[in-house]
């Protein structure tokens, strides 16, 4: 979780002196969901993302260097510059892909499991998507498929209360997105997002209920980004004081004091774990500066090898 919350902020740096350019989409504040759920994976089950997907290619296993050097654009990144921030994919791992479409990971996740079960693999897909991605024609097309035909598949909604700016009080006549899991013949659970053993433990279950042929699970993550949609968010849709009672649920500072107070963790150690992330972030920066840019002709479309 520190390495995800240290990537994000040294982008957020990155991006405000020019360094880099366009637009991204933090997770700071939803650390807990990615880690917590990639937890409980083996290594060679799939993930699809979303359009804020830094932080589950890292808990995925991703390289901090690689994707670094992809949001820069540069040849050593996991796509060679092409896919950038929205569309990094990590095939190495498994991690299929962030996706720009909303709700575009939901069928990516249902066929790679389809693929599993066919091919008796014995992987299992998770699929991370967002509360407004429940509201897609795709959501409820593939949740059906993946219950009629009991594939390996878990469908992780990561409900921060907002699609862009738009609230779930306004865009659901009914807001409990775990409670549609029953209508596609599926359990669904709902977990607090900010305590990522929380979310480690429904994962892990339904990662098993996948493995032993029972078929997939919708879980709903409840959680909160702290800063706004895109970088260009002013955040005008909800109010400081909401902002402030999130904040005040930090996954990092919550499962630290669990350590401390557990003494699982002591404060020098802490300590050397931050710095041992900020040197990873700042290797991360040097490595992508010197990556080269890909040429014209290998940069032009279809020339992806």
């Amino acid at each position: 979780m520190l390495l995800i919350r240290a990537f994000e902020e040294r982008l957020d740096q990155l991006f405000a002196e020019g360094s880099l350019r366009g637009t991204t989409h933090f997770c700071i504040g939803q650390e807990a969901s990615a880690v917590g759920a990639c937890a409980a994976l083996e290594p060679l089950d799939y993930v699809t993302s979303t359009h804020r997907g830094h932080g589950h290619c890292l808990a995925a296993g991703g390289d901090p260097n690689r994707m670094m050097a992809e949001i820069f654009g540069r040849k050593d990144g996991y796509c060679q510059g092409k896919g950038g921030t929205q569309h990094m994919a990590a095939l190495e791992i498994g991690f299929l892909g962030s996706n720009g479409i909303t709700g575009g990971g939901i069928p990516i996740a249902t066929g790679a499991a389809l693929s599993s079960k066919l091919r008796k693999l014995g992987r299992v897909a998770l699929c991370f998507f967002g509360d407004g991605a429940a509201n897609q024609g795709a959501f409820h097309e593939c949740l059906n498929m993946a219950g009629l035909w009991n594939l390996p598949v878990i469908y992780c909604c990561e409900n921060n209360l907002y699609a862009m700016g738009t609230s779930t009080a306004q865009a659901f006549a009914n807001p409990d997105i775990a409670g549609r899991a029953p209508m596609y013949g599926m359990p669904g659970v709902r977990v607090d997002g900010t305590d990522a053993l929380e979310v480690y433990g429904a994962v892990q279950a339904a990662a098993s209920r996948a493995r032993a042929g029972e078929g997939p699970t919708l879980i709903e993550i409840s959680t909160y980004r702290f800063l706004g949609h895109s970088r260009s968010d002013a955040r005008k849709y909800r109010t400081r004081e909401e902002e402030a009672e999130w904040r005040s649920r930090d996954p990092i500072l919550k499962w630290r004091d669990r350590l401390l107070g557990e003494k699982w963790l002591n404060e020098q150690e802490e300590k050397a774990m931050r710095s041992e992330v900020e040197r990873q972030i700042e290797e991360a920066v040097t490595f992508s500066r010197a990556s080269p840019v890909l040429d014209s002709d290998a940069a032009r479309v279809g020339a992806f090898r």
